[in-house]
């Protein structure tokens, strides 16, 4: 968690990310101010919701397969979000970019699903 990376202000990094089910990920805060969440309505049915504090480095195991939409909460609205593939996912659920993504956020995660 990043306050300027390779892609700009606000980011994760790596912000696309491709692990196998049963995989761990740690979000390390890096920068102060952040923290890492996943967004309920961006990941598959069975998956387990997380939320770390803001400054907190946050350990999450991956068991379900499929795509996941990550955030800072403090800084979504600016586009600081990860996807994460677990296992073989090679399309984009319908449903993925649905609701109220702010506008950055929602370029970002556009952007990062091209790697599938």
């Amino acid at each position: 968690m990043l306050n300027r990376g390779e892609a700009g202000n606000m980011v994760f990094e790596p912000a696309f990310l491709r692990i196998a089910a049963g995989d761990t990920v740690t979000f390390l805060a890096t920068d102060r101010g952040h923290n890492a969440e996943s967004i309920a309505t961006m990941m598959p049915e069975g998956g387990t919701t997380f939320a770390g504090r803001v400054n907190e480095e946050i350990v999450v195991t991956f068991d379900v397969e499929g795509l996941y939409g990550v955030m800072c909460k403090p800084h979504y609205a600016m586009g600081m979000v990860v996807t994460i593939a677990v296992g073989d996912v090679s399309e984009v659920p319908e449903t993925f970019l649905e609701g109220r993504i702010p506008r950055g956020a929602k370029s970002r995660f556009e952007e990062q699903l091209s790697n599938l």
